[in-house]
């Protein structure tokens, strides 16, 4: 097994985001340096500089011409994604841990860490089209969850946000008043930190990974529990397949013993899950350190150079999986699916 590796970050990487299109590859790491790489090949394009903290997310618009980071230097910029220049810069008092862009680019959500004597918050910004008019002003700012916000990100047609963190509970507020409308049930919900929250493309459903050792998939508008997918480590990143209805699961063992344990032991391999049967159909072995963070490719497959077995077999396809460990550099993975069997291969 060959992996790309994207070589260019000089700490572990925090985030990956691919842009819409599936061409462009955002990463964030502790560097202070967001990078956007070539999806194709894992030639680096460019950086982003400008941030005095590790950076812990980002998003890109909708027509990739800007990106949004958050960081723990208590900002949030706006980029221009072509040139690399900062357009706008939002302060807080805390660290930034997650945004994310509304359907339509006009609205970004914000979370923030508790620090000294703030709690954790979400904040609602309205996006400018015009930098020069862009304003500091929240449209929203929602209070109240114990602990920290790991993730918040936009409900359907941004009538509401879904967020959460350390408190193990997933919520669904109002986007307009703050109101919080559900919570979800403590029997059947995460009994430990939620770590990772990644939507559907249809934004129907959503993904939820914990420390644990599960991750959930529930209904977007009414927060009832669809599946569980049990594993044997804490989760730290969960990946939706756009194609196929296959999960990804990513972990380990905390990275404080990551040196004192054989990788075996520590279980960094990313595993597959069937979506429906929630049952284990393969996995991607190779990694020393657990994995932060993963991505699937938006177009959900790319054609290889061998176009005659495509054409004879119709049902191969091969998907981008990309794997953040705790190392410097994502992994991108070649993986052939065939849909039919549900036969992971991976590609030399």
């Amino acid at each position: 097994m060959r992996p790309i590796l994207m070589k260019g970050h000089e700490r572990p990487l925090t985030f990956l985001k691919y842009n819409r299109d599936g061409d462009l590859l955002f990463s964030c790491a502790k560097d202070h340096t967001p990078t956007v790489w070539f999806a194709d090949n894992g030639e680096r394009l460019g950086t982003y500089r400008g941030h005095n903290g590790a950076v812990w997310t980002c998003d890109v618009s909708r027509d990739s011409m800007r990106l949004i980071t958050g960081s723990a230097d208590q900002t949030v910029k706006l980029w221009n994604v072509q040139k690399g220049t900062q357009l706008y810069t939002f302060n807080f008092g805390s660290p930034a841990r997650s945004v994310e862009f509304a359907i339509g680019d006009k609205l970004a959500v914000i979370t923030t860490d508790p620090f000294m004597e703030l709690t954790s918050a979400i904040h609602v910004k309205r996006i400018a089209g015009d930098s020069t008019e862009q304003t500091e002003e929240s449209v929203l700012v929602i209070k109240g969850p114990q602990g920290r916000i790991n993730r918040a990100v936009w409900g359907p047609l941004n009538r509401t946000i879904i967020s959460a963190g350390e408190d193990a509970v997933i919520r669904i507020w109002d986007s307009e008043t703050g109101k919080l409308l559900k919570e979800s049930d403590k029997e059947s919900g995460h009994k430990k930190t939620i770590t990772s929250l990644t939507k559907a493309a249809d934004g129907s459903h959503f993904l939820s990974g914990s420390l644990d050792k599960s991750a959930k998939l529930w209904d977007t508008r009414t927060l009832t529990l669809i599946k569980t997918y049990s594993t044997e480590r804490p989760v730290n990143a969960v990946a939706m397949s756009p194609l196929l209805d296959h999960v990804v699961l990513g972990g380990g063992q905390d990275a404080s013993a990551v040196t004192t344990t054989d990788h075996r032991a520590g279980k960094f391999e990313a595993k597959f899950y069937d979506k429906i049967l929630q049952e284990e159909i393969g996995g991607v072995k190779g990694h020393f350190g657990p994995i932060n963070a993963l991505a699937f490719n938006p177009d959900g497959k790319r054609y290889g150079a061998n176009k005659v077995s495509l054409l004879i077999y119709n049902l191969l396809m091969e998907l981008d999986v990309v794997v953040c460990c705790v190392s410097n550099e994502p992994c991108l993975w070649k993986v052939e699916i065939y849909g039919s069997t549900d036969v992971f291969i991976i590609v030399n």
